[in-house]
């Protein structure tokens, strides 16, 4: 909170500062300390200095008769510095001996002004008032005798003002009205003065919310923070690499030729994905094959899309083969990576930034990176990223697929291994998507599920060759973020949800499927509809063959029950996916 305290880097924002104590306030009204005295834009005398302190803690608070937790007289704990009173019981803790603070004041929280509060003077009543700022006030009330930590207050229904301090005022809240109004003994100035207070903390309510939605907004404009860097920064016991100039390759181009070591040139560097040395290659100043020493980058923006948060846009047109820009991070080593990835799956992080470099080496541009990180995954990308050796050294670059008009966002296929056994939705409307990130794209899939559906042909539930996963789950039939049975040749995806599972299974994880639901032991028969499956002590009897293809069933969905139809209408929605895979 603002009004807690500000210590360090004061000098960093518009901070104002106490003179006498380390205390420091943003300057605006709902910071600063209602009762600090204002010397000047950057410095005042905080409201912890005025005289009517003795060892710290104000000399007269005047507390409420009743528990702010429960609102219940009795016997009270007091605050020695606001009027806030409690049972001790309500605080789970045994009455203290001598002076005691509650947990705000403790804290530091205090009053600010453009404040609704309830005051408490003299003999009257407590009274809903507002804090005002004292260069707001008339000069009459300005003048009145008052020292460092008095505010002056507004008194709603009588319109009255007056100085007051913390020890006096308790915060209002909402529904207040509706809390005293049920008292007796209420006149008519008290009953204004209630509804005028709640019209005026709905307005400064409605103010507040206001500031905060155009702040979100504004900050909603803005990409989330990362530090920006220009190369690859290693982390913990990675080394970059750096060749020696007898090591490193030379080209075969001629400073004569007319674009030496360019993309129409045959320039063996080129060719082999070798960055040309200045003081190698034979084309010295005229080699064009220096574009990551360079940092001959395209002219990009960074820009707020439709369903794929942020995302890269050129404002050039680029030519196939252009090198748009290098992929740049953090160079971190598989162990520090999965640690990474584990903690990011601990705190719900979906978003990631790794690329792989070498083999035991990756490229994370979460914390640190430069525009690049935020280039979009594509089914159909008009960029691909290429790793050349630079100096020696491994580095990843983003180059142009084919031409591409100026204002066009720029896209690349991740193709992503499902980490920790995650898989994510795609969301780019390519027409050859494939659904999920880190499958492979293809347009046959789509031709082949429009020519089963024409020639309504029955197809096989496993697909042949090369294990795939479903992409849809096994329990409720239902596409999205699914986690992967790991056993082999299984090509199961379940919800968390119908795993009753709040986390995704961390290292190697087998599904239910292969579990006898009676007893847990491994399954020797397996229903083709659902994860229900039986041992060989609890078989007998427990699947019967189904219309469909003839395959296993067990009786939740024999398909000449009621149940069963209900449950076939479900699985024949499910081969519309499993012809997909194919």
């Amino acid at each position: 909170m603002c009004t807690s305290f500000c210590l360090l880097l004061f000098f960093l924002c518009r901070l104002i500062r106490c003179i006498r104590c380390p205390l420091a306030y943003h300057t605006s009204d709902s910071c600063v300390a209602a009762g600090s005295v204002i010397l000047t834009h950057h410095i005042m005398i905080c409201s912890n200095h005025g005289s009517a302190k003795k060892n710290g803690l104000l000399t007269s608070p005047v507390n409420v008769g009743w528990c702010f937790l429960c609102a219940r007289g009795g016997k009270l704990l007091c605050c020695d510095s606001c009027p806030a009173s409690f049972h001790p019981e309500c605080l789970e803790m045994e009455m203290p001996e001598g002076s005691w603070s509650c947990s705000d004041c403790r804290a530091g929280k205090k009053p600010h002004y453009k404040q609704i509060v309830w005051v408490k003077l003299g003999n009257y009543r407590w009274w809903p008032a507002e804090i005002c700022n004292p260069r707001l006030v008339p000069s009459n009330i300005q003048s009145l005798r008052h020292d460092i930590g008095d505010f002056p207050v507004f008194f709603f229904g009588s319109h009255d003002y007056y100085w007051i301090n913390q020890g006096r005022v308790f915060p209002y809240v909402e529904n207040d009205k509706n809390f005293v109004t049920g008292q007796i003994n209420i006149n008519k100035t008290f009953k204004k003065a209630l509804e005028e207070a709640a019209r005026r903390f709905q307005e400064l309510k409605a103010q507040r919310e206001s500031r905060e939605a155009l702040k979100q907004d504004r900050n909603s404009r803005k990409p989330p923070p990362y530090k920006f860097i220009k190369s690859n920064k290693p982390v913990g016991k990675v080394q970059v690499h750096v060749a020696d100039l007898s090591e490193i390759q030379r080209c075969n181009c001629k400073p004569a030729d007319e674009h030496p070591c360019s993309l129409e040139s045959q320039c063996l560097n080129r060719m082999l994905q070798y960055e040309c040395h200045p003081q190698v290659c034979p084309a010295g100043d005229s080699c064009e094959n220096q574009c990551f020493s360079k940092r001959l980058y395209a002219e990009t923006e960074v820009i707020k899309t439709e369903g794929c948060g942020w995302g890269l846009r050129t404002n050039q047109a680029l030519k196939k083969g252009d090198f748009v820009a290098e992929y740049v991070g953090e160079v971190i080593d598989s162990e520090e990576c999965q640690q990474r990835i584990k903690r990011a799956h601990e705190n719900h992080v979906t978003n990631f930034y790794m690329l792989t470099l070498t083999k035991d080496r990756v490229i994370d541009a979460g914390p640190k990176g430069n525009s690049s990180r935020f280039i979009n995954h594509s089914c159909s990308p008009n960029c691909e990223t290429q790793k050349w050796t630079v100096n020696g050294d491994v580095r990843i670059g983003i180059f142009a697929l084919c031409d591409i008009e100026a204002g066009t966002e720029l896209t690349f296929n991740y193709n992503l291994h499902c980490v920790g056994n995650r898989r994510t939705s795609c969301h780019c409307g390519s027409d050859n998507c494939s659904g999920f990130l880190g499958v492979q794209p293809s347009v046959r899939m789509f031709e082949k599920a429009r020519n089963a559906k024409m020639k309504q042909k029955k197809r096989k539930l496993r697909p042949e060759g090369k294990h795939t996963h479903e992409y849809f789950c096994f329990c409720c039939g239902k596409g999205g973020e699914l986690v992967m049975c790991d056993r082999k040749d299984c090509p199961k995806a379940y919800h968390l949800l119908c795993l009753n599972l709040t986390k995704p299974p961390y290292g190697r994880w087998e599904c239910p499927w292969h579990d006898c639901s009676v007893c847990s032991n491994p399954a020797s028969s397996l229903c083709d509809f659902c994860p229900r499956s039986f041992c060989r002590d609890h078989e007998a009897g427990a699947l019967t063959t189904s219309s469909l293809d003839d395959r296993l069933c067990c009786s939740s969905h024999n398909p000449l029950s009621p149940l069963g139809q209900c449950k076939r209408r479900h699985v024949s929605s499910s081969w519309h996916f499993e012809e997909l895979t194919e």
